[in-house]
């Protein structure tokens, strides 16, 4: 059949765009379409205004308004946050910014006159300080505190002035001091932690994540590559999906100010934003190839992809932003910072690729395979249909009863482990060796249990001078101690108007174990009670590190089934309604949970059991980060709903064309499989660098995020969905009377297609 070449037209945009291309794009009446061909008609105002936007934004957000962090102060929930408030009007530091520098030997004791001469030179190397507010020595009033059992330990403690910020601007001065003073005295060692450790262990980590998102882009790089082929093609994703983060940056920046950001919010926005650009460019481009690929002129293909991978992306887009707003109910700020900024980067990668992207390729057209890369180009396949995935396809097609069987099985079986998570807070096991005052920290550890580094904090609002709460916090001291499981120096601070009390009592334990989480549970739940509860209007609550822990477990385990929740009912919601389709919906959910639920198990065999310490060098700390599960779940649950909107929707595709479910099934994984593989596989690649860090728990992240997309792009998705669909049939489509009300997405079309809704079959009855 011959094709009549129509002359171009000019628009009043200053350039042409032929009538063929341009009546395809009226007709192709969804939304993605629409915006596909206004940003080809309008190339410059959308992609100069895109740029124009991108760097208002950044420099808006990061120069004029700038970032607002969370105050540490309001960090915390529950009993702790309660306890925080409270000391954060009575003292300005929240609580004390302690500096701990350690003398050790293992030959020498405290009582050894050259072990006495180390001590004094670390206390003269600092005590002249401004910052330092009060300084103890292990041979003054707190030698009982300050000296191991063994003798052989022995901490100079000094508190700092004013916050933890002011402390850590001074204290890089006090710890060159010591260090000054541990290499006069090499037969000892001289270590310091606290407030050190705070600043050191902060800067790691941010550098850490730093170093993963400039790892990230190298291997997007690598993949596209191999993936698209030509140096052009590879750029435009790179670009746009960078320029979204950008401006995410800027615009986060700006809503900081409203509800304050996590500092590693930006490390978050980097990798989502690179993972959702890189896929809903990917899906564009490549259906604008096979477009091409079968013989329609560039601005035709273009018109088709608008009207098509357009749409996927827009649903997929919604699907994930449900998703991540499931972040808002786990009432918690980090939490809270983090759904803000994940729905930004996600609603600004999904506008860019359904304006910025049609408008480059209308405007480069085949000038986007310039750049071609010696004989990588050639293992590309425009034209669709993989013979390799067709041929990994066929057994699940052809014996759909077994595959689905062994499928589920599999995942079922991977997914057991998740019915004995446990999750726990990271401590000292969590940091590598090398990480900045550890090796002091672990020393104090074993030398006085962690105690003093790791205390819990009580606050008390009552008048401070009447007897009764005197008496109280003696009768406190007296019972914590008598415990055991409290430990020396229980230490009193009064505030400056005398209605609040501020008692550090070291616990034992380590801060986050079983010892320490029993202590704490001790001190709220009785000794508290029967001393402080007494005074009349007196009120008190406890914070620290282990009290914070112990109330964001809380606080999660609580919030996740509401999470949970939300996320399942709105997405099968948008699904129902995108699909038009019960059993798709249905089925979704049902894929989408095996997926997550076998990368739980996947990450609590690797890390709560221990399986892969010698692997990915890590010691196990019996549990899994605090906030990982809710996190993962939201986050994979969006990202792998990505997949299955664009193969879904390339199926319906096929089958509203004529072709029977098993046809449009192995029709549309067949011709989505290569760039649903290589949109995970850049994902993978991303993810898999967390999993190379020395923090425990960003390995937890990444291998659980990587697990989970590879789980994802090939067992669910060439295996379980394929024989799920063709076991189902008609079936798939099935819509009941009474859903009919629900909205039409989708154009009307000029070909004849089979009725959306499918009538259930008369041995069911009628339905309802």
């Amino acid at each position: 059949m011959k094709t009549r070449v129509i002359q171009d037209d000019p628009t009043p945009h200053g350039h042409r765009v032929p009538d063929l291309a341009s009546a395809q794009m009226q007709r192709a009446m969804n939304i993605a379409g629409r915006m596909g061909a206004w940003s080809a008609r309008h190339w410059k105002i959308a992609v100069f205004g895109w740029l124009g936007c991108v760097i208002v934004l950044f420099a808006f957000g990061n120069t004029v308004v700038g970032f607002k962090q969370i105050d540490i102060n309001d960090a915390g929930v529950g009993q702790s946050h309660k306890a925080d408030q409270i000391l954060k009007k009575a003292f300005p530091e929240r609580r004390p910014q302690e500096e701990f520098v350690l003398v050790q030997s293992a030959s020498r004791t405290a009582d050894d006159p050259a072990f006495r001469a180390t001590v004094a030179d670390v206390i003269a190397s600092v005590k002249s300080s401004p910052a330092i507010k009060q300084l103890d020595s292990p041979y003054g009033a707190k030698r009982g505190s300050l000296i191991s059992d063994d003798r052989h330990a022995a901490m100079v403690q000094f508190e700092l002035k004013g916050d933890s910020d002011k402390a850590q601007d001074n204290i890089d001065a006090l710890s060159a001091a010591t260090d000054k003073v541990g290499k006069q005295h090499s037969a000892f060692f001289v270590g310091h932690a606290g407030v050190s450790s705070d600043k050191g262990l902060d800067k790691m980590f941010a550098d850490q994540l730093k170093l993963a998102g400039e790892r990230s882009i190298p291997i997007t790089i690598g993949v596209l590559l191999l993936v698209l082929g030509t140096l052009v093609a590879v750029g435009i994703p790179i670009l746009l999906a960078l320029s979204g983060v950008l401006a995410t940056i800027g615009l986060v920046a700006v809503t900081s100010h409203v509800v304050p950001a996590d500092s590693n919010v930006n490390a978050v926005i980097l990798l989502i934003g690179l993972a959702v650009g890189v896929d809903y460019s990917l899906f564009y481009i490549k259906r604008w190839r096979e477009e091409r690929a079968a013989g329609r002129e560039p601005s035709a293909a273009l018109a088709a992809a608008a009207a098509t991978s357009g749409r996927s992306v827009l649903i997929s887009g919604f699907t994930v932003l449900t998703a991540m707003a499931g972040l808002f109910f786990a009432g918690d700020k980090t939490y809270l910072s983090f759904g803000i900024a994940t729905i930004i980067v996600v609603a600004v990668a999904m506008l860019g690729s359904l304006t910025v992207l049609p408008a480059l390729l209308s405007k480069l057209g085949p000038r986007v395979d310039k750049g071609r890369i010696p004989f990588v180009h050639r293992l590309r396949n425009d034209a669709g249909g993989s013979r390799l995935w067709k041929a990994i396809l066929r057994p699940a097609l052809k014996h759909p009863v077994a595959a689905a069987t062994l499928a589920g099985g599999l995942l079922i079986v991977l997914a057991l482990p998740a019915f004995h998570l446990n999750t726990a807070q990271s401590g000292l096991e969590a940091l590598p060796s090398s990480a900045p005052t550890v090796p002091t920290i672990k020393r104090i550890e074993a030398a006085f249990s962690n105690g003093v580094a790791a205390p819990a904090i009580v606050a008390i609002e009552a008048n401070t001078d009447s007897s009764a709460t005197k008496q109280a916090i003696a009768e406190l001291r007296t019972r914590a101690l008598s415990s055991g499981q409290a430990l020396k120096p229980i230490e009193t601070d009064v505030s400056a108007s005398h209605d609040v009390a501020r008692v550090t009592i070291p616990l034992v334990g380590n801060g986050v174990d079983d010892a320490s989480n029993a202590a704490l549970k001790t001190l709220r739940d009785d000794i508290l009670p029967a001393t402080i509860g007494t005074v009349p209007g007196a009120t008190f609550s406890v914070t620290g590190n282990t009290a914070q822990s112990v109330d964001q477990n809380s606080l999660l385990k609580s919030k996740a089934p509401i999470v949970f929740g939300f996320v399942l009912i709105f997405a099968f919601g948008l699904l129902l309604v995108s699909f038009r389709s019960i059993v798709i919906a249905l089925k979704a959910i049902i894929l989408n949970l095996l997926s997550v639920g076998a990368a739980y198990g996947v990450l609590i065999a690797i890390f709560q059991y221990g399986w892969g310490e010698s692997l990915f060098d890590f010691t196990s700390n019996g549990g899994i980060a605090y906030w990982l599960p809710i996190f993962l779940f939201v986050i994979l649950f969006g990202l792998s709903m990505d997949y299955h909107v664009f193969i879904l929707t390339r199926i319906r595709e096929a089958r509203d064309r004529g072709l029977s479910t098993g046809e449009a099934v192995e029709h549309g994984i067949t011709a989505t499989a290569g760039v649903v593989t290589s949109a995970a596989l850049v994902m993978v690649g991303v993810f898999a660098v967390f999993a190379l860090m020395p923090i425990l728990d960003m390995k937890e992240m990444g291998i659980g995020l990587a697990a989970a997309v590879l789980i994802d792009a090939t067992i669910i998705r060439a295996v379980l969905l394929p024989a799920s669909m063709k076991l189902l049939g008609d079936w798939n489509w099935y819509l009941p009377r009474w859903l009919e009300w629900l909205p039409r997405l989708e154009p009307p079309v000029e070909e004849p297609v089979r009725p959306e809704r499918i009538e259930a079959p008369a041995a069911l009855g009628p339905t309802a």
